[in-house]
């Protein structure tokens, strides 16, 4: 996981060559149907080939191009939902509204997809797209909690509980309490393995600040754990 690659990472800068092991997550229970029915709704995409017309020409008919789009879309669903879930839940430390994201931003790609030219930059689009989900989902936390009297503490899965142990939930701490753009470069670095150009893209920022901020970042988490100790 994620944690234990920026624990890792850190454990090396303070020298004691400490590493651990990735592990995979479970399928999103969200979202998939409502793909899925994008592809095969009676009526819509996916509800069978259409029926050539004595007029046809070598054009694609509209319901060709509406059934592509649908599959398209579904393919890319079914090969990176899993992953972008997880993406998003590192940001937002939730599953059902990183499920929400995900499926809402497969849903605007499924419109917005026949004004998209170049298709093979399919996955980078929607990946920046999720972080800018995920950030309006804080930035509207943080509005309800300026409006909230009442302190309501977070809560973890019984799933999360049972499989996370105490250092990983220290590392997962000490990213939380990162700045947002800080936080948002390790999870891209050391969930997804992205390079710093990729990262830089998706962030909109230069290489040489992914950089810089990843290593402010690990720095930050290495003095929060060793305070911690």
């Amino acid at each position: 996981m994620y944690a234990e690659k920026v624990k890792a990472r850190v454990t090396r800068r303070r020298g004691d060559g400490a590493s651990t092991s990735a592990a995979a997550g479970r399928q999103p229970s969200r979202g998939a149907a409502v793909i899925m029915r994008m592809a095969g709704r009676p009526g819509g995409p996916g509800s069978g080939s259409p029926q050539p017309s004595p007029l046809a020409d070598d054009r694609p008919t509209a319901g060709a191009a509406d059934q592509q789009t649908a599959d398209l879309v579904k393919d890319l669903y079914q090969a990176h939902a899993v992953a972008l879930v997880r993406l998003a839940k590192l940001l937002l430390h939730d599953q059902p509204t990183a499920e929400d994201v995900v499926q809402d931003v497969f849903i605007g790609l499924y419109r917005a997809l026949p004004r998209l030219r170049d298709h093979d930059q399919m996955l980078p689009y929607i990946r920046t797209a999720v972080i800018n989900r995920s950030r309006s989902v804080l930035r509207s936390r943080r509005r309800a909690l300026l409006r909230r009297v009442q302190h309501e503490p977070p809560v973890s899965s019984a799933e999360s509980a049972a499989l996370a142990g105490q250092d990983r939930q220290a590392v997962l701490a000490a990213v939380a309490r990162l700045p947002r753009r800080t936080r948002e470069v390790l999870v891209l670095r050391y969930y997804l393995d992205l390079p710093d150009q990729e990262i830089a893209a998706a962030l909109g920022i230069s290489r040489g600040t992914v950089s810089s901020t990843m290593s402010r970042g690990l720095a930050a988490v290495a003095r929060d754990l060793r305070e911690e100790s």
